[in-house]
Formats: structure tokens, C-alpha cells, sequence
């Protein structure tokens, strides 16, 4: 049998857009000779639609793409994620599943049984279960098993804790399934590539069934799908690995054996580059906007942000803008001249000394002469800077990328309506550590300077007062990052992390300023943030701002 991955980026409630995608997959499917053609999850209207999967006409209206799929299979067959009412009174509205396609007809659907309510997902809000979905399909004399994503993650011979009971995976294989097919709507995060390879890889080896395994791909919203789809034949080998973090539409035979690793992704940190592209190309094209606008400081972070939106959506479409203060070093201008030269987009230079001057004045503060001394003066340089990107970004369409790192953003170390504004969110999800490491990985991509090594090497500092430095407010980022780690991916307790060996007094100190109202009132007001790991600041974290909270060192 010869099978086709269609790993297709659609767009949220696009339905004529995404049913023409699926239809131009299925005639290249075709015209490659291929029997049998895989889709994701929910292409139909889009995975990440959340409560539109409530809306009454969506509902009403559920299977109208299907109809125009279903008359353009003819000569093959195709698995197609979409939705169906739910013909009951009872339950939610609507099911999560698998249309099974051949030659023009409807072959059956097939409802996911497993509702996942973890970091990001929140399935059981939207979708209604249904625990006798399991059946098997004839395509081409091959019993074929259909499930779809969380289903298929429930091994018990692979995972070691396990949310579920039920295995719908492993009910298909027992009914005699001779191929298992799994769509899916897996997010990306650090390691997840990997993990997927060896899941699929365990279970075809494990049953003695080929395994064709399709993923999205796309950037919606914050949530970054990478695709990387694969198919596992019986003997647990890895027979063709999709591309990740772009559209894949290609064909193999099940038979053939031959091991295929060309999409296999080796270095975790080209993986998280590679998703941030994809998450800044996808969220502008998705809203829009052609073109970006971000405040380029000569640090470290705002660098990067401008050479991943240049490869994004390419640098004649960026805008970089300096805003020098009184505090701001002469380097700083001069770095970010040189990452500009370097990069070939736009910039301009919009000083906010006289206007801060006149603001000190009409407010009676006073100017800092060291940090921390006059936070209110600190922080309205920030904001005008934000006034500033915010005019340019009405003025021009452009959308405003925001530039704080995640490990800024964990302890508050930012400014309300300040360096938090944006439409966008690039770092909120990635360490400052891993910051230093995405801009050396680009620089060595390249085989030059992208990004200036001076800027790389420089001590982190704000500039908003005189001498100013990251570590003079908080303990250095590489010993801060792995405590963060430990706790936002890992789900790590104080008293695990100290065993960890990480010292009790900074532990403690971190999370109770990752835990602080005050911060997590600032989180809850950044724009979309591009997710990158596990339970990530963003909306796969759940926090009240009202809280009483407070960890105590008790050891």
C-alpha cells in the first residue's frame, strides 16, 4: 500500500481555505499513485478554534467541508480530521473525529475517546467523548484502525504514569487491525520530537503493525504545531519522517522497509529557532499583517527577536527603532547599528530624552542616579518607548513584537505597559540562557556575525539608570534558568529542587517572585506568547492574581 502524509497548515475557521488545502493534498496523493492519503487533526476548521466549537452555527454547519472532500476522493482513499454533531441531548454539542473516506463515499467516522484537559488542551470543554467508536476499515484489503491523537497516546508498555484507563490504540489492534492509523494536533515542545519517534516507534514493534502517524503543523495563536509526521513499520523502523515546522505532502510504500530519517530533528536548539520562525511568520500572515515593528536596544534579546523576524518574514518587512535615554550607553546605538547593517532591514532612531525630561518635570520625580532608586522615573522611559512602538505600529500596520525573555518575564523583572506591549510574544517561553544559545546557533548557521558577538557578550542590563545591570535585581541567569526550569517544566516542588542542589535561600526567593500577584497580574497582560515547553507562561498556566500564597523555606 502506498501512503500519503498531508501534513497541511490550516488556519482557524478558514473552512474554504482549508478544505481547498486538503483538496490540492489529496490530487497530489493521487497523481503520486498513492491509496490511502492522512490529514491531522481537525483541518477541517482549525484545532485551536476553542469556543467556536460552541458557536450554534458552527455546529449546525459542521459537515459542509466534509461534503466537498468526500467528492473529490475519487480512486483513493483518505483520512480527514473534522467534526460532527452530536445528535443527542445530552453531552457537548459536537464530536472530535475521523472522517474515513474511499472513491467518493463516506466510509464512517471515528470519535476520539480521550479528552485531554492539560497544559494547553482543554478538549472536554468542547467535545463529547465516545467510548464505542472503536471499527476497522477495509481500505484496499488492508483492515485499517483509525484513532485519533490523545487515543493513541496511552500505551501502558510506554508510558509509566498514565491519565486513562482505556488504551483505544491497543482496542484497535486487538480487533486485527493490520495498519493503525493516528491523527493528531500535537503541539510542539523541547524534546517532543524525539518522544513521538519513540512512541510510535515502540508500539509498531511491540504490536508488529506499521504505524502512519500525522501531525499538524503551524503556528495559531501562541501554540506552535511542528508537524515532524511519521510512519513506523512493523519491525519499529522509521520509513519516512516528515519535515518539521513547515507543510509536508508526501508519499510512501508501506512495504519497502527502508529506514528514512530525513526530518528527524537532531539539536533542540535549531528545533526552538526553527518554532519561533514559524510561530512570527504564522501569527502575522494568519492576523494580516505584512509587516513588523519591535524597539531594538542593543542587548541581547531585542537582537535576536529582529534576526528571527527577518528570517519570518523577511528583513524588508522589519523595522528596528532605537530609543535612546540619558542612561542609554553609546554601544548600545552602535551595536544596533551594526546588527542592523547586518541584517539589511529598516530602522530609525526616536529619542525619548526631551520628552522624559519634560515628563520628570510635570510628574515632580526625580531622575534616577542608581537603579532602583526611582522606579516610577524607570519605568516611564519603558513607556514611552512603548507610546512610541504602539504609534508606529497604528500608524503603519505594522505588528509590534514584544522582546522580554521568559526569565524576565517569571520574576516581574519588566515594565507594564512598557516592554510588555506587543502583538506578539517571541521569548516569553524562552530563557535568557537559551536566548545567549539561539543567537550563537544563528551565528554559527550563518558562518558569520548576525548577530554581533559584542552584543552577545554584553552584561545584561535595562538602562534605566546610571551602571545599571541585570544582576544587581536578580541572581545571575545561569543559575536563576535552571531553578526556573525545574519548576514551570518539570512541575518540580521547592524541596525537589534543592535536592537538585540548587541553593534553598535563591530557590525560595525565585518562586516566591514567580508567584507574586504583582507579577502574575503582569503576565496575565502580555500579548500572545509563542509556547516552546511545557506548562509554559501563556494559556496552557492557570494562576489567580488574587492570591495569599507564599512558600516558606522550611529546610
Amino acid at each position: 500500500m502506498k501512503v500519503t502524509i498531508a501534513q497541511i497548515d490550516t488556519t482557524n475557521g478558514d473552512l474554504d481555505g482549508n478544505a481547498a488545502k486538503i483538496i490540492a493534498a489529496i490530487d497530489k496523493a493521487k497523481a503520486d499513485g498513492s491509496d490511502l492519503v492522512v490529514f491531522p487533526e481537525l483541518v477541517t476548521h482549525g484545532y485551536t478554534s476553542q469556543d467556536w466549537f460552541q458557536d450554534a452555527d458552527i455546529i449546525a454547519h459542521a459537515l459542509e467541508p466534509l461534503d466537498r472532500i468526500v467528492a473529490a476522493t475519487a480512486g483513493i482513499s483518505v483520512v480527514v480530521g473534522t467534526i460532527r454533531p452530536n445528535p443527542d441531548n445530552d453531552g457537548r454539542r459536537i464530536f472530535n473525529c475521523a472522517a474515513v473516506i474511499s472513491d467518493g463515499k463516506l466510509l464512517g467516522l471515528v470519535d476520539k475517546t480521550l479528552l485531554p484537559e492539560y497544559d494547553v488542551f482543554d478538549d472536554p470543554r468542547w467535545f463529547e467523548p465516545n467510548h464505542s467508536a472503536r471499527k476497522l476499515f477495509d481500505i484496499n484489503g488492508v483492515k485499517v484502525g483509525v484513532v485519533v491523537c490523545e487515543d493513541f497516546w496511552n500505551d501502558k508498555t510506554f508510558w509509566k504514569d498514565r491519565l486513562y484507563k482505556s488504551d483505544p490504540a491497543d482496542e484497535v489492534i486487538a480487533m486485527g487491525a493490520e495498519l493503525v492509523v493516528s491523527i493528531n494536533a500535537s503541539p510542539y515542545n523541547k524534546g517532543k520530537i524525539r518522544l513521538r519517534c519513540d512512541m510510535v516507534a515502540h508500539r509498531a514493534k511491540a504490536n508488529k503493525v506499521p504505524i502512519v502517524f500525522v501531525n499538524l503543523v503551524g503556528g495559531n495563536d501562541g501554540i506552535i504545531f511542528d508537524g515532524a509526521s511519521l510512519i513506523a513499520d512493523e519491525e519499529g523502523d522509521i520509513i519516512l519522517q516528515a519535515a518539521a515546522f513547515e507543510e509536508f505532502v508526501e508519499t510512501v510504500q508501506l512495504d519497502v522497509r527502508k529506514p528514512d530519517a530525513r526530518g528527524i530533528s537532531g539539536d533542540e536548539v535549531e528545533s526552538i529557532h526553527d518554532a519561533l520562525v514559524l510561530g512570527i511568520r504564522d501569527y502575522a500572515r494568519k492576523n494580516g499583517f505584512q509587516k513588523c515593528v519591535l524597539g531594538l536596544s542593543g542587548g541581547i534579546d531585542s537582537s535576536l527577536v529582529a534576526a528571527l523576524a527577518c528570517e519570518a518574514i523577511g528583513p524588508e518587512n522589519v523595522l528596528c527603532v532605537m530609543m535612546p535615554s540619558p542612561f542609554s550607553s553609546e554601544g548600545s546605538i552602535k551595536d544596533s547599528e551594526e546588527l542592523v547593517r547586518n541584517l539589511r532591514c529598516e530602522s530609525r532612531i526616536e529619542p525619548i530624552s526631551d520628552t522624559f525630561e519634560i515628563l520628570l518635570k510635570q510628574m515632580e520625580l526625580h531622575k534616577p542616579t542608581k537603579g532602583g532608586e526611582s522606579l516610577a522615573a524607570e519605568n516611564m522611559q519603558s513607556r514611552l518607548r512603548g507610546v512610541i512602538l504602539m504609534a508606529i505600529s497604528n500608524a503603519e500596520g505594522r505588528l509590534l513584537l514584544s522582546t522580554g525573555n521568559k526569565s524576565e518575564l517569571a520574576v516581574g523583572y519588566c515594565t507594564l505597559y512598557g516592554d510588555t506591549n506587543g502583538g506578539l510574544a517571541v521569548l516569553g517561553d524562552v530563557l535568557k540562557t537559551e536566548v545567549w544559545q539561539i543567537a550563537r546557533d544563528i551565528n554559527k548557521r550563518a558562518g558569520r556575525e548576525v548577530i554581533p558577538n559584542k552584543i552577545i557578550d554584553k552584561k545584561p542590563s535595562a538602562e534605566l539608570a546610571p551602571n545599571q545591570f541585570d544582576q544587581d535585581s536578580l541572581p545571575p541567569y545561569e543559575l536563576m534558568d535552571p531553578i526556573l526550569q525545574l519548576y514551570f517544566e518539570q512541575k518540580q516542588s521547592p524541596a525537589e529542587i534543592v535536592a537538585a542542589g540548587h541553593d534553598p535561600e535563591r530557590v525560595y526567593w525565585i518562586l516566591n517572585k514567580v508567584e507574586h500577584p504583582a507579577n502574575e497580574f503582569k503576565r496575565q497582560q502580555l500579548p500572545p506568547t509563542l509556547i516552546v515547553s511545557k506548562n509554559a507562561i501563556g494559556v496552557g498556566r492557570r494562576r489567580p492574581i488574587t492570591h495569599k500564597y507564599r512558600r516558606v523555606n522550611l529546610l
